[in-house]
């Protein structure tokens, strides 16, 4: 079985990995909430991009040093968290290499978290679109927030992505101790292997699901979960993309957790092609969580 360890706890350090243009603006306000919600300090990465405020082009324009645009930087950071109400750091770089600065970072202040924007036809948007995510997801030894959406409130709709691989159970268990008390959906999509076959019957689909629903059971009953958490589960017969993509839409999800190791089913899937799928598709922000035994 696996268990929580007794030392396990909420986040307490949460790093933010941001341009401070308006594009970051959303995983700034996620990542100040949820520091204050876990009374985390928060850690604000500035990868440099001189196009994204009118003093920054001045400064870079002009030769000016790091420890110039470190003061603009911060003076719009002060701004932007002037109601935030825990320690905040900031962090400047002008590497170009995003994913091992974000990584050597998070390693030297030792964070829980890393915190990230997404979005379209911008610079950031298509680093974090293309290979960095999953570059992080494969190297980064910690959970990985992705911000698609405004800060309305805490987490409360939480699904939990599963393929019942140890990796998947290494996110429920996380997913269990950054949100405790809330109710969370362990979903699971299957796909028929004959899905695409005119003689495959609703019958058999239905037989299928009721497999899986029985393997879902197995792989929770294995799973030492504190007591009094809160879960129920849904498993949905197509492809994860499509039909997770329809349930978060439809029952307006706030997140969805899953591992970011693995060898069947979404996590094989999460390190391909359908890892910017998902990220694009799903209308909700992603938790990917490590397995602790990809760690090198």
């Amino acid at each position: 079985m696996t268990t929580i360890a007794s030392s396990d706890t909420a986040p307490r350090r949460l790093l933010l990995a941001t341009d401070l243009s308006a594009r970051c603006d959303r995983a700034l306000d996620q990542a100040s909430q949820l520091a204050e919600e876990w009374s985390a300090e928060l850690i604000a990465l500035n990868i440099l991009d001189p196009t994204a405020s009118p003093d920054q082009v001045l400064a870079w324009a002009s030769g000016t040093g790091d420890e110039q645009l470190l003061r603009v930087a911060r003076q719009q950071l002060a701004r932007d968290l002037k109601t935030v109400k825990v320690p905040v750091k900031l962090y400047i770089s002008r590497s170009k290499d995003v994913p091992a600065t974000i990584r050597r970072m998070a390693a030297e202040t030792q964070s829980d978290v890393v915190v990230t924007g997404v979005s379209r036809n911008e610079t950031l948007g298509r680093f974090l679109l293309g290979s960095t995510v999953e570059k992080l997801a494969r190297s980064l030894p910690i959970p990985l927030l992705v911000v698609h959406n405004r800060a309305y409130g805490l987490y409360r709709r939480i699904v939990v992505a599963t393929d019942f691989s140890e990796s998947s159970r290494h996110a429920l268990l996380a997913a269990v101790r950054f949100f405790p008390g809330r109710e969370l959906i362990v979903y699971h999509a299957h796909t028929l292997s004959m899905a695409g076959l005119a003689d495959v019957s609703t019958r058999s689909s239905d037989v299928c699901v009721s497999i899986e629903d029985a393997e879902c059971a197995s792989f929770l009953s294995a799973t030492v979960l504190p007591e009094g958490t809160k879960l129920r589960t849904m498993v949905e017969d197509g492809a994860i993309e499509t039909t997770l993509t329809r349930y978060v839409r439809e029952h307006e999800i706030d997140l969805v957790v899953m591992g970011s190791h693995g060898n069947s089913g979404i996590m094989s899937l999460l390190l391909g092609s359908t890892a910017a799928k998902l990220l694009d598709w799903l209308p909700c922000d992603m938790l990917l969580v490590p397995d602790p035994r990809a760690r090198g």
